[in-house]
């Protein structure tokens, strides 16, 4: 193939907790990945309840696209999407971060709302799964939580809900480890800021976009989640037993596991909760892993 005629492309997704690299070229109509990588950035601590982004976040943000800008670069890719998701979106000093990164590194950023955050989520999971039967997308953020539910026509309910695990961690101040007085405290939390999404849902499957579900796999399976390209079924009954198991451990058993990467050791729990609530409330009795996500819609 003739190198000059290659498209390469890279996207950023700056979420809450985690920004996420993807480098893909385009080959014969198809988009494919040729690099991924992540940082644990950590945008919303120290503000996001204030809703606001602070200095140290600031500069670990940059310290990230600078270095992702130059990977994308030494592989062709110099045209760079970068979107911003939760914490941007509601901060008040949204518009000075967006002009600093832009001044600084040299990347624009497009900020979406909640809606356009769980279009991208189902575009990218779509790629992975045929949805056969009514599916609940669930993507657990820092910053928000996308709930999608498809079919084969396509998008039937969406929301994005201010319930990510940043927010719980700054908001909360549970003990370590949590009492189950304090887990039915962060479900009742739960219930109130759903707005009734839920209520009105008939759904048996749940995929969760990569994020925490690739911890949530990793722990279960005690090996590193593989690259693919397809969703993959999480054994239910192991998947339901190491969310009890990941709901009350305590910060040192995390701090230690390999499977749990850096930025989710303390808020891991807090998915669990959530992902154990969705399950209780909805009746789920399928689980799936989706490798894409925003990232990979959006491109």
């Amino acid at each position: 193939m003739d190198e000059k005629n290659i498209v390469r492309k890279a996207v950023i997704d700056l979420g809450t907790n985690t920004f996420n690299l993807l480098v893909a070229e385009l080959i014969e109509g198809k988009w494919r990945r040729i690099h991924s990588e992540k940082d644990g950035v950590a945008l919303g601590m120290g503000g996001i309840n204030q809703k606001m982004i602070a200095e140290d976040a600031i500069l670990r943000a940059e310290k990230a696209l600078t270095h992702f800008k130059k990977v994308s670069e030494s592989f062709g890719a110099f045209e760079i999407t970068a979107i911003g998701t939760s914490a941007i979106r509601d901060a008040k000093n949204q518009q000075e971060f967006v002009e600093r990164i832009r001044k600084d590194v040299g990347i624009s950023i497009t900020v979406i709302t909640g809606d356009e955050e769980a279009d991208y989520i189902y575009q990218g999971v779509r790629k992975t799964i045929d949805f056969d039967i009514p599916s609940l997308i669930m993507d657990i953020g820092g910053g928000s939580t996308e709930f999608i539910l498809a079919d084969r026509s396509g998008i039937l309910q969406k929301i994005s809900l201010n319930i990510g695990v940043s927010r719980i961690l700054q908001l909360f101040q549970f003990e370590d480890p949590l009492r189950p007085e304090q887990v039915v405290e962060l479900e009742n939390w739960l219930e109130e800021q759903s707005k009734g999404f839920f209520d009105q849902l008939t759904v048996t499957r749940l995929i969760g976009a990569s994020g925490s579900f690739e911890t949530f796999y990793e722990l279960i399976h005690n090996e590193t989640i593989p690259s693919m390209d397809a969703s993959i079924e999480l054994p239910f009954d192991n998947f339901y037993a190491e969310l009890d198991t990941l709901i009350f451990s305590t910060q040192a058993q995390r701090d230690v596991n390999p499977w749990i990467v850096p930025i989710r050791k303390k808020m891991a729990p807090y998915a669990a909760i959530k992902t154990k609530w969705v399950i209780n409330k909805l009746g789920i009795t399928q689980t799936y892993l989706s490798p894409y996500a925003l990232k990979e819609g959006a491109l």
